[in-house]
């Protein structure tokens, strides 16, 4: 080979090599900051600020209210909604500030990931630096939280509505699975950028357990924004019974009856505990399937460990769950904050088992 056609190669090679790794920093990027929009709709939910500001202004709404009317202006349209009157009748201006703050940098860390997805997008689209042929993939996350604001405020509305003092459970759900939605597609981009669009699965014995796993664990995660909806994790705050009964008195008392599934505390908490058990035991399953797999044991000891860590501190946020006072509240954060890694951990799970071959 020629010393020019060599040069020629290795700066194709180089070229590649910088392309994908801006790209793949990127969306490393664009999943963290998910993830922590994740922990502060946590944080907005627990600290009661979802329905602080009571207009969607995507425009407008981009700054706080900049002078002391304006404040008063703001805290007058809260006091006009039912969850004013029904959870902080004696509440003042210092602490509507606070609240409102959690919704307000909630949604501006939502206008923050979409113009820090699209901008970049749109220059890797322009510069050619996309995957050749892919490049309409990564339109999906774009897609998604463009939906995700709409259905933001979607399910603010509901808690705005005369009887509602919260919002529906149904559309906190929707919200919720969205989001872990676009985290696990940016997640899968992200691992597809950094070895190759054009993999074939390798068709390994672990790939459909580790697939299941991978479903029940985000088929948890809306379980539990069911749990957080309904504030079925404030009442039976007794392990392993539920005062004093495996199945918890009650659990079929609304007619028809798939309504006990999303409306009944007793059955909404009673699902999440068991689903948990299933998760747990078919992930020692597939753990121990895996020690005769070489490629999978370490992917499946970390993702027991996160697992087991997680059950952990499920348990001893529903014992804290009747005080329901800070202490309960970090608690909860930290369980939502640590679904995040069971989820990524899970998705890297199904991954290994289809590539593992070529994985990096």
């Amino acid at each position: 080979m020629s010393r020019r056609l060599w040069r020629i190669r290795r700066y194709i090679a180089g070229m590649i090599e910088t392309r994908s790794r801006s790209v793949e920093t990127w969306l490393l990027f664009a999943m963290v900051l998910v993830a922590a929009i994740i922990v502060i709709g946590g944080a907005t939910r627990l600290t009661n600020s979802g329905l602080s500001i009571t207009e969607w202004a995507p425009i407008r709404g981009a700054l706080p209210p900049l002078s002391h009317e304006a404040w008063l202006a703001e805290f007058e349209k809260y006091k006009l909604i039912p969850e004013f009157e029904a959870e902080h009748p004696d509440m003042d201006l210092a602490g509507f500030k606070f609240i409102y703050f959690w919704e307000w940098g909630h949604r501006q860390l939502g206008r923050f990931i979409g113009l820090a997805y699209v901008l970049p997008l749109l220059w890797f689209a322009f510069r050619k630096k996309l995957p050749s042929g892919k490049g309409f993939l990564f339109l999906i996350p774009a897609v998604l939280i463009g939906v995700q604001g709409a259905i933001g405020w979607w399910m603010v509305y509901s808690g705005l509505q005369e009887g509602m003092v919260n919002v529906s459970q149904y559309r906190l759900a929707t919200h919720l699975g969205v989001a872990f939605i676009i985290l696990g597609v940016l997640y899968w981009l992200f691992k597809s950028t950094r070895n190759g669009f054009d993999l074939k699965p390798v068709g390994a014995v672990m790939t459909k357990r580790s697939a299941v796993l991978a479903a029940l664990v985000y088929l948890q995660i809306i379980a539990g924004a069911f749990v957080a909806g309904t504030k079925s994790g404030l009442s039976y705050n007794t392990w392993p019974l539920m005062d004093g009964d495996f199945v918890p008195g009650g659990y079929l008392i609304q007619n028809p009856l798939w309504r006990n599934i999303f409306e009944n505390t007793a059955a909404i908490q009673f699902n999440h505990r068991m689903l948990a058990y299933v998760i747990l035991a078919l992930g020692i399953w597939v753990w121990i399937s895996a020690r005769k797999v070489a490629h999978m044991r370490g992917i499946t000891s970390m993702f027991m460990i996160i697992l087991l860590w997680q059950a952990i501190l499920g348990i001893w946020t529903l014992l804290t769950g009747a005080q329901n006072d800070l202490f309960h509240i970090k608690l909860a954060l930290i369980h939502q904050f640590s679904s995040i890694f069971v989820f990524l951990v899970a998705l890297a799970l199904v991954w290994k088992s289809r590539h593992y071959n070529t994985v990096k």
